[in-house]
């Protein structure tokens, strides 16, 4: 077809007319402006800062979009359009906005745009992921003035300022009303960010202008054009061609060609994902349990803690992070990365000791080992397949005689939920550990939400306990007490059992640097040129 548009050219008379029917953005980009290509690994659904709960999505509405309180590249809460909040008492917080904020289309911010942002998740009826699991909490809220903010909780609850960093604040002028198609088109997404959308082909290619108004500090980008590359070699293939300037998620096997590349810079960070296993601990007739000659076993021997210290002594974290990881990870000894909120400095590696194991394995009344299955997934996590295999052969040095058995995320998570496995790898990724510990260890509970993560369905109630007055803690030094000591108690008793937190890594051309983020996000506005 002759008259058939390129691509390019598509996607630029797309833009265009974007451009006209929104008008978010008015005249051409001076000549020399500044512009930054990114690499995406993972597809943005939706501009709807209030649709779809996920990571790529988060990750690219905080461009657009602020929140009432942010995040720090290493994990630590700060300002954000408040620039200040306390608790008032046990249920009262009270917010104050920064003054003179702009939106993208010059109105000002006041405290009517918050109180719809955080309104809106519950009117949201469709949505895949909702939002509201963060705005529940809130059974009240005021406009005390312009330009403050008084929310009220049913009980005493101490996270709610980093439950508001995942609520983005819209214009309620422009989102009053507005569909998620009006936000994917541009018309309503009308945020206070540093950027501003100009044109969003799902899938394929996201373009964004600077906001000049931006109330923080300014990008040093005039554009930026955002590419999904899902795949690993396309990603790094348009990296090494030029057609980007930097890429998120550098697949492992190509870190060492990109270290030796005086073309290109790497960054790296330790990120709040933490890999640990969980291991059912609820029957009494576990599935994938059998004896030496396997046959199943009358009794299920993950339910002795003995036999799940023996099973964490039996797996060399550092050797699986050097070998199976090649690099990419760090040995974890807590359920949350170091720096995050309530992580436990006192509790160490667990150190590699084999024949500790068996002993342990022998006091138990196993000496002979049995027999077990592990599981976990294929195409989620750096390396998670060998990941699985290399512990399986640390488990059978002990005795433990071991089956592996990978699956594809879409299968595998399905048949995790539903405590189908015996021993099941999990990713884990919070801010705050009374968090991770209320999903992935709390004793299971539909009305609470508690233990939604639970595949192993451990149970304390001394854990339960101190996780509760965690979370009940509104004084922020006491609130992180309280998590250490429940972090300890659980893995004291390995609810389950952490194997290694894993790093981030970008590549950039050279001349640029990014910090990197402990929640693996790509913030363009945080790239910098070195020139």
């Amino acid at each position: 077809m002759p008259n058939a548009l390129h691509p390019a050219c598509s996607l630029f008379s797309t833009a265009r007319a974007l451009v006209l029917a929104t008008g978010l953005l008015v005249g051409a980009l001076p000549a020399g402006a500044a512009e930054l290509k990114v690499g995406l690994a993972s597809e943005v659904t939706t501009i709807d800062p209030h649709f779809f709960n996920s990571g790529p999505n988060n990750a690219f509405l905080h461009h657009l979009f602020d929140s009432l309180v942010d995040v720090d590249p290493s994990g630590k809460l700060i300002p954000g359009l408040a620039e200040s909040w306390r608790a008032v008492d046990a249920t009262t917080w009270e917010f104050k906005l920064r003054r003179g904020v702009k939106f993208h289309d010059g109105s000002e911010l006041s405290a009517e745009d918050v109180l719809f942002s955080l309104e809106r998740p519950g009117l949201i009826t469709n949505s895949p992921g909702s939002y509201t699991s963060y705005t529940k909490p809130i059974v009240a809220s005021e406009a005390v003035d312009r330009h403050t903010v008084r929310l009220k909780t049913a009980s005493a609850y101490g996270p709610l300022a980093l439950d508001l960093t995942s609520i983005f604040i819209v214009s309620k002028k422009a989102a009053q009303g507005a569909t998620t198609e009006q936000f994917n088109s541009g018309a309503a997404a009308v945020g206070t960010g540093p950027f501003r959308l100009v044109a969003f082909r799902k899938g394929e290619r996201i373009e964004v202008a600077r906001h000049d108004a931006y109330w923080g500090e300014k990008p040093e980008w005039d554009t930026v054009h955002f590419r999904v590359l899902a795949s690993d070699a396309p990603r790094l293939s348009a990296l090494l061609a030029g057609d980007v300037d930097m890429i998120e998620a550098v697949p492992p096997a190509d870190l060492a060609r990109l270290k030796t590349n005086p073309k290109f810079a790497l960054a790296t960070h330790t990120t709040w994902r933490t890999l640990f296993w969980h291991l059912d601990q609820f029957r009494d007739n576990s599935p994938f349990v059998t004896d030496a000659a396997g046959k199943p076993l009358a009794t299920n021997p993950l339910k002795d803690v003995r036999v799940r210290r023996a099973i964490s002594k039996a797996i060399n974290r550092q050797a699986l992070v050097d070998r199976s990881l090649e690099g990419l990870a760090v040995p974890a000894s807590n359920i949350n990365a170091p720096g995050i909120f309530g992580y436990n400095n006192g509790l160490q590696v667990e150190a590699y000791d084999p024949e500790g194991a068996k002993k342990l394995l022998a006091e138990a009344g196993y000496p002979d080992g049995f027999g077990l299955t592990i599981h976990g997934p294929n195409n989620r996590y750096i390396n998670d397949a060998q990941v699985v295999q290399t512990v399986a052969q640390f488990l059978n040095r002990v005795g433990i005689r071991t089956r592996v058995e990978t699956l594809p995320l879409s299968v595998y998570f399905g048949k995790a939920r539903a405590s189908e496995y015996s021993f099941a790898l999990l990713g884990w990724g919070s801010l705050a550990s009374d968090f991770t510990l209320r999903s992935i260890v709390g004793t299971p509970n539909p009305d609470t939400g508690w233990g939604t993560w639970n595949w192993g369905r451990y149970s304390n109630p001394a854990v339960d306990t101190l996780v509760q007055s965690a979370l009940a803690s509104v004084d922020p030094a006491q609130r992180e007490d309280l998590a250490r000591q429940a972090v300890k108690l659980a893995l004291d008793d390995y609810a389950v059992i952490p194997s290694h937190h894993q790093l981030a890594t970008w590549a950039l051309r050279k001349g640029l640097r990014y910090q990197g983020r402990v929640d693996e996000f790509t913030y363009a506005h945080e790239v910098r040129s070195t020139k």
